[in-house]
């Protein structure tokens, strides 16, 4: 899943493409790299992040989603929590929702999905992206984080959404320290509890945590993640930079014979 920013503020400033011109060009070049998938965000949700419109958000989105959807057969997933959103995205021809709420947002999110028969990411989050990382406590994070995507996704069935439209992720640096992101990480089959699962790892603060590394260096920490996304048998893994990952994940599935990840 190729990372298409077009917020002004995301915390990668690499990824950053609030020029919706230049959002195409970058999407497209992403698919060129070999994404499977491409993700589009309007709304910066690294830690801090200041509350955006939904028209505001739409205003970002919309006019890079319609013009990549007239260049691009690929799937299209909107990082989006907002209902009105999504149903806007929906109506341009987007293929899923990816909600870093999990549908608590926004009521009218799940049965939304559900009415459309679209693709949906259930992701774990601790608080919102303005408080996440104030104090995020745990007493086992690895079953806590499990245990609310499983009621999470029963609620998305609930709604009406087939369990085989719905994936989830666990919110790696979302209202986690260091060593909550760690233990995750170490137990991915866990949390996904039989369900498909996206990983998104890449640039990450913890990675800058264990090694020093400003966001800018952080590639190699990410294709370290997406080891341990391969080993585990991740479904997909949201990236900023597909070559390298690509590249990364044909060398180890070709050396320990395996399928590459996402």
């Amino acid at each position: 899943m190729g990372i298409v920013n077009v917020s002004p503020d995301s915390f990668h400033p690499g990824s950053r493409w609030p020029d919706p011109a230049a959002a195409v060009e970058a999407a497209l070049r992403l698919a060129d790299e070999g994404a499977e998938l491409l993700d589009l965000g309007a709304i910066s949700t690294r830690p801090g992040a200041a509350v955006v419109s939904a028209d505001e958000e739409q205003a970002r989105l919309l006019p890079v989603l319609r013009a990549l959807r007239a260049q691009t057969d690929l799937p299209l997933t909107v990082d989006t929590s907002n209902a009105t959103t999504a149903r806007a995205a929906l109506d341009a021809g987007v293929d899923g929702i990816n909600d870093i709420s999990a549908g608590t947002a926004d009521p009218e999110l799940l049965p939304l999905a559900a009415v459309h028969g679209c693709g949906l990411v259930l992701m774990h989050m601790q608080g919102t992206p303005a408080t996440m990382q104030n104090d995020p406590r745990y007493e086992d994070v690895v079953a806590e984080v499990g245990a609310w995507l499983a009621a999470r996704a029963d609620a998305a069935e609930a709604a009406g959404v087939a369990r085989d439209r719905i994936c989830v992720d666990p919110g790696i640096g979302f209202g986690k320290r260091l060593e909550h992101n760690l233990a995750l990480l170490a137990k991915l089959p866990a949390i996904a509890a039989g369900r498909p699962l996206l990983l998104g790892a890449s640039r990450k603060s913890f990675i800058g945590a264990l090694t020093g590394a400003p966001v800018e260096a952080r590639l190699p920490g990410s294709l370290a993640a997406l080891a341990v996304a391969h080993a585990a048998g991740v479904t997909a893994v949201r990236v900023h930079d597909v070559a390298a990952s690509r590249q990364f994940l044909a060398v180890l599935a070709a050396a320990t014979g395996g399928t590459s990840a996402g």
